[in-house]
């Protein structure tokens, strides 16, 4: 009604003074014209396609197909049928081992193996200062955090904060402040920039640099345990993170920037999770907690930077980035300091007031195009990340792992963690169209309580909003990455402690977990661990 109320204030102004438009009748019959013309929205116009509340891509016998198989089970006495296969037809079935994370698709053609495996090298590769004789991989820095994408995301998967060492390779702080004039709150709110980064330093703390040029400074991280009686009387013990910056070399950051610590996230199935279709995921969304299950559930909207469109984010911590291909570009620009054409930066996070640091050589050879990493090492890196194989299920058909299942239903874990989802057909690579996937997400935004709040707004996320993370694979992060750090921040140093740290609105999730008995824990952990 409001929104109708706000169109004929429109329709009013638009026909105000025509003296063609003063008969009452006549009056009456074009403003109601209008307010409809104006509810549909422009002829020539379509609803941006990342935003499409309904899938147009299948037909009304496959959208039922869909809805059937994609149904919240209630059956927990055997698997699921596909269960075992987590990643549709590419999941890799190979022996579970440091590799797992790190094949490619088993649904992609011989010919892509090829692309992909041209992809791992660039993601592997390190990148050298400029000028180098080595001229393809000119263009390090000069500030940066990691020389190569595989240093972040180890074997393609989990970072780790820096546990007993200086190393913090595969995590870093991010720098941002809330909009203050009307102007920065209006981009905000116009979804033409995600916060505002530090003046001096950017926005993401650099603690290392090029040869000639200093580091920015050095992540400090204090813990503080905080004891936690469960129901039964389990102490689980929780360590708290104080952030700061030791030694910062460019004189004091600005008072309003907050510090946002990011672990790297692993890079399993992420082509599937693009071709999501944008209804499907909509349809979790529940910002006023209409149903008032006290789960709120609200879409990351973003503006593509490619098409300028409003569209849905749904990759990294807070949902910022649309696709896999922005989301490459700016972590190779922030990361590493390497230009690309979605983020043409080639002094990487360097800021004006860094003189000397905008006053070193770049890697760009123009021969190849006006960045450092131009349109064909983009090409390789998208396709890599986009066909990283989600691994199968283990030991799912177990009494304890489907004991577990029930529990992880029962306890409402799943009402933010979305077990199933299918992807599009019209996926631009066959491997990826109308896939069964089992990410366990439903990639919305949801305010976790201020325990893990990190007090930095990223265009539509508070600054206690976090997107929920996918599940599948993470019962391999020991095998794989040699650690068992979960949450943004690797504070948790077992899956027991993630849980335990949610708040917000997984809190009677969290809390029933508390209160279940030491089996039903052991269980639902089986469980995750099985994923």
């Amino acid at each position: 009604m409001r929104r109708i109320l706000k169109l004929v204030r429109r329709a009013r102004r638009a026909f105000a003074g025509l003296p063609s438009l003063q008969e009452p009748g006549l009056k009456f019959a074009c403003l109601s014209a209008a307010v409809l013309v104006l509810l549909a929205g422009p002829a020539s116009s379509q609803e941006p396609a990342g935003l499409s509340p309904v899938r147009k891509d299948v037909t009304p016998k496959d959208q039922r197909r869909v809805e059937s198989v994609t149904k919240p089970t209630t059956d927990f006495s055997k698997p699921e049928q596909f269960e075992l296969m987590q990643g549709g037809a590419g999941t890799s079935k190979r022996r579970v081992n440091a590799d797992s994370f790190s094949h490619f698709s088993a649904n992609i053609t011989f010919e892509e193996e090829g692309t992909f495996k041209l992809g791992n090298a660039i993601f592997r590769k390190n990148w050298v200062s400029s000028p180098s004789s080595t001229q393809a991989s000119d263009g390090l820095g000069p500030l940066f955090n990691a020389r190569a994408c595989q240093s972040c995301h180890l074997k393609d998967g989990r970072g780790h904060p820096p546990e007993g060492s200086l190393d913090a390779t595969s995590m870093f702080l991010r720098l941002a402040r809330e909009a203050g004039t009307a102007e920065e709150k209006a981009a905000v709110a116009e979804h033409r920039v995600l916060n505002f980064p530090d003046p001096t330093y950017g926005s993401q703390l650099q603690d290392l640099a090029v040869p000639g040029l200093a580091g920015e400074g050095r992540m400090k991280i204090t813990y503080q345990e905080q004891p936690v009686t469960l129901g039964d009387g389990t102490l689980v013990s929780l360590r708290k993170p104080t952030y700061s910056v030791d030694d910062p070399a460019y004189g004091p950051l600005d008072p309003r920037i907050t510090l946002s610590p990011r672990i790297a996230n692993p890079m399993i199935g992420l082509g599937l999770v693009e071709q999501i279709h944008p209804a499907d995921i909509l349809a979790h969304a529940d910002p006023d907690d209409k149903n008032g299950d006290g789960i709120y559930g609200k879409a990351a909207i973003v503006r593509d930077p490619v098409t300028g469109e409003l569209t849905l984010g749904r990759f990294g911590w807070k949902a910022q980035a649309a696709t896999i291909r922005q989301q490459s570009a700016d972590a190779l620009a922030g990361d590493i300091g390497v230009s690309s054409p979605e983020a043409p930066r080639n002094w990487g996070d360097c800021t004006e007031a860094q003189v000397k640091c905008r006053a070193m050589p770049t890697g760009v050879q123009q021969r190849l195009g006006d960045t450092e990493a131009p349109v064909p090492v983009m090409d390789l890196v998208t396709f890599y990340s986009q066909n990283l194989a989600v691994p199968a299920r283990r030991d799912l058909d177990k009494p304890d792992v489907l004991a577990g299942k029930k529990a992880f239903y029962e306890m409402g874990c799943v009402a933010c963690h979305t077990p199933k989802f299918v992807t599009r057909r019209d996926a631009p690579n066959k491997a990826q169209s109308f896939q069964l996937i089992w990410p366990y997400s439903d990639f919305l935004l949801h305010d976790m309580g201020e325990s893990l709040a990190d007090g930095q707004k990223v265009g539509e996320a508070s600054g206690s909003e976090w997107r929920t993370q996918p599940l599948w694979g993470i019962g391999l992060t020991q095998r794989v990455n040699g650690h068992t750090f979960f949450l943004h921040d690797g504070r948790a140093r077992n899956l027991t402690e993630a849980i335990v740290w949610h708040g917000g609105e997984a809190q009677g999730a969290r809390d029933r977990f508390a209160a279940a008995s030491a089996a039903e824990r052991d269980a639902l952990v089986k469980f995750l661990e099985s994923l």
